[in-house]
């Protein structure tokens, strides 16, 4: 019986392309993510177009975190996986109403998520489940509302524990949609024009050019000044050595010439002849 609703890996698929990245969601808001406690994720396509209520319904759900931490509570190979029921035994559900059936011609293969219901065709609730291949769940097409595509993370619900209900059962421990994920842009950050570095204000690598530039202008002044005023005392003191020089010879050129003069005169005390 069928009330025991289907809800089980297509959660789990989404969660699992959003961590890892393996899948990429084409509709942010019709993406789910379920990370599962198998180590996995698994991301589900919905499908509004085929049942925009009960896409709308796994949604809201998902939002307010429902499906966090609920098992999976019957698990048959070669058929289907299903969770959903946040008492563990397949017979309960949401606060919310039970919703109208919308069945369509979409084939039931591997990977397909339904809603699980009673007997009631307008019984869906909260419950859904996943196919495990493509013609265990082939008798169910325009029995049960198709909601969504598993896209990435088939291989998570293969590993979901078996059974009904399972001796240790596997559990969502996250579900989400993508769309919640994605940064948000306001109108302020979208006009906001790019940052640019005032033209103003000068770089430390231009700094330091400058710097240098004049620390070599100044040494090449100061190297200019020194030359000038070394060549100015070399000037001054060859001349002064010149002039040194010329007057010594002139000096030792009258002494000379005393010297001689001496020599003629006679000795003090010598009778002149």
């Amino acid at each position: 019986m069928l009330k025991r609703t289907i809800l089980t890996a297509g959660s789990l698929i989404l969660m699992t392309a959003a961590t890892t990245g393996d899948a990429q969601a084409a509709d942010p808001e019709n993406t789910i993510y379920m990370r599962l406690s198998t180590g996995g994720t698994v991301t589900m396509e919905l499908l509004p177009d085929l049942a925009p209520q009960h896409v709308e319904r796994i949604k809201t759900l998902a939002r307010e975190g429902f499906y966090d931490g609920i098992i999976f509570h019957r698990v048959i190979d070669g058929f289907m996986a299903q969770t959903g029921d946040p008492q563990g035994t397949g017979m309960g559900g949401s606060d919310l109403p039970d919703l109208p059936a919308e069945f369509s011609d979409y084939d039931y293969k591997r990977g397909t998520v339904g809603m699980a219901r009673t007997q009631d065709p307008n019984s869906a609730n909260s419950q859904f489940f996943i196919c495990f291949t493509d013609t265990g769940c082939s008798f169910l097409t325009g029995q049960y509302t198709v909601l969504a595509q598993v896209t990435d993370g088939m291989n998570e619900i293969d590993k979901v524990a078996k059974g009904e209900p399972p001796a240790n059962p596997d559990k969502i421990e996250k579900m989400f949609v993508a769309a919640d994920m994605q940064p948000e842009t306001t109108a302020e950050t979208q006009a906001a024009p790019a940052e640019t570095p005032a033209a103003e204000e000068p770089t430390m690598a231009e700094e330091a050019v400058d710097t240098a530039a004049d620390a070599a202008e100044a040494t090449g002044e100061a190297v200019q000044d020194a030359a000038e005023v070394t060549g100015e005392t070399v000037q001054d003191a060859a001349e002064a050595t010149g002039e040194m020089a010329e007057d010594a010879a002139e000096a030792t050129g009258d002494a000379v010439e005393d010297l001689l003069n001496a020599e003629e005169k006679p000795a003090a005390g010598e009778a002149a002849e």
